[in-house]
């Protein structure tokens, strides 16, 4: 059996690995790449394999670099199922249709300045028809249900504590030399943190392919540095009747933030002031969060059961039309923006920067990773001018990084999970970290464990297991 991995090796966008068995080709993922727009572009249209060959694929999560190259396979007639957990599948299918319609007015709006360049026009990755195509494929599962992938394959759904239906893929390998187990973690997510209950405790493997986007630091803590910074950054916006801008996936980050506020709120800590939520994906997601509890933590579920609605609060309005989108531009603050997309890669986040960048008053608060080459990266490296559609923008906001909101679990979660499965892998890929962080883990891990062969797989390349 091998392993091709076709993204996110040594890079943390467009995880692909292909498991290829003596009886089929089964698809870990199928990530949309985020970046360079010409590399963007290649990676996104040639996924580096056959579609038509692969058999199933099993999706970790919702995320658009897990999923969002999906509809491609669609283009391509791919002919298999989809494996992945319910909540997955209701919040990859809304996702997959706002990229689709981020793409076909990204594309509109740029090919309009292309045009005038005389420069070649960009087109879409795929469409609505291409989403609708692969999510009549999808076949939603449960936590820790056995499903048969294929004759000689089986698999198993474990919560990764990352986003709602996030999860760990156990998958069993029969062939003639016995049973093999891989484990693929997608993304793992942190203990304590809100909303989603903590990350499971991970399944025995023979070989373990683990996420590395933390991999060489720990998170500052989620507590008093976290909460002293929220605090005075909304008291700088009030004070100067200014805007906070967050950039923010519309799943997972949307509604971690919207709860942490409304309990700074709750406990007196800021009086509240508006909150709009732009961005009609975030608005679908959150009813998908409301759609399913049974993903909630102890606490979430609490308050669900008591209040009815732990995301909405008098202060807090989401936003779906684009005319009601384009009025905040002009309205004064104080107030906070949060909008996808998470690394300012599209969206009408951009719009919202575009108009907020240049005034020093104003702040953009990063609360997620942030990949090479994005607009997001460019932002928390300070640039003095960062190219906002293509144009040089100056940026005179400040901006304000949130490490500690992170979903991804740090280095040392990423060591302690290594560290839970009985007996030890004897195989590990580290995959979904960029080169120095994923070297990194893997050196710690090799440190840890000299018995284990430790691997960091560049991309397009493929090993035997």
């Amino acid at each position: 059996m091998n392993i091709a991995f076709h993204g996110a090796a040594r890079s943390v966008t467009g995880s692909r690995h292909l498991l290829q068995t003596s009886s089929a080709q089964v698809l870990l993922d199928c990530g949309m790449f985020q970046g360079n727009r010409q590399e963007s572009d290649r990676r996104n249209r040639n996924l580096g394999f056959d579609p038509k060959a692969v058999n199933a694929v099993l999706l970790s999560h919702a995320h658009i670099d897990h999923s969002g190259a999906l509809p491609v396979l669609a283009r391509h007639r791919f002919s298999g199922k989809i494996h992945l957990t319910r909540g997955t599948a209701d919040l990859t299918k809304v996702l997959l249709e706002d990229s689709a319609r981020i793409q076909a007015n990204d594309c509109k709006y740029v090919n309009t300045e292309e045009h005038r360049r005389g420069k070649q026009c960009r087109a879409p990755f795929y469409d609505a028809d291409d989403v609708g195509d692969i999510a009549r494929r999808f076949v939603g599962i449960r936590y820790h249900d056995a499903i048969t992938v294929h004759p000689r394959i089986k698999a198993s759904f474990h919560d990764a504590g990352h986003i709602l239906g996030s999860a760990a893929v156990r998958v069993a390998v029969s062939e003639r030399g016995g049973t093999k187990t891989i484990l693929f973690t997608g993304d793992l997510g942190r203990k304590q943190m809100p909303v989603l209950r903590d990350p499971d405790s991970p399944p025995p493997c023979d070989v373990l392919i683990i996420e590395s986007t933390y991999g060489d630091r720990v998170h500052e803590a989620a507590t008093a540095s976290q909460e002293h910074k929220i605090l005075e950054i909304v008291a700088h916006v009030k004070a100067h009747k200014s805007k906070i801008i967050v950039p923010a996936f519309a799943v997972g980050r949307t509604q971690d933030i919207v709860m942490r506020i409304k309990a700074l709120v709750r406990e007196g800590k800021i009086e509240p002031f508006p909150i709009f939520i732009d961005s009609p994906l975030a608005t679908k997601a959150t009813e998908i969060f409301r759609k399913h509890p049974e993903y909630y933590d102890e606490e979430t579920f609490k308050t669900f059961t008591s209040d009815g609605d732990p995301f909405g609060a008098r202060y807090i309005r989401y936003v779906s039309s684009v005319d009601d989108s384009k009025k905040l531009n002009a309205m004064k603050g104080p107030c906070m923006v949060i909008a996808s997309s998470g690394m300012c890669e599209g969206g009408r986040v951009l719009h919202h920067l575009k108009h907020a960048i240049q005034n020093e008053a104003n702040v953009i608060a990063i609360v997620g990773f942030q990949a090479e080459h994005t607009l997001g990266r460019k932002l928390v490296e300070n640039w003095d001018v960062v190219p906002i559609f293509g144009i040089p923008t100056p940026r005179r906001a400040q901006v304000v990084r949130f490490n500690g909101l992170s979903a991804h679990a740090d280095r040392n979660d990423l060591l302690a999970y290594v560290r839970a499965i009985h007996p030890l892998p004897g195989k590990v890929f580290v995959v979904h970290g960029e080169e120095k962080q994923a070297l990194s883990l893997a050196a710690a891990m090799q440190a840890e464990h000299p018995g284990m062969q430790v691997v960091v797989p560049h991309a397009g390349s493929v090993h035997e297991v």
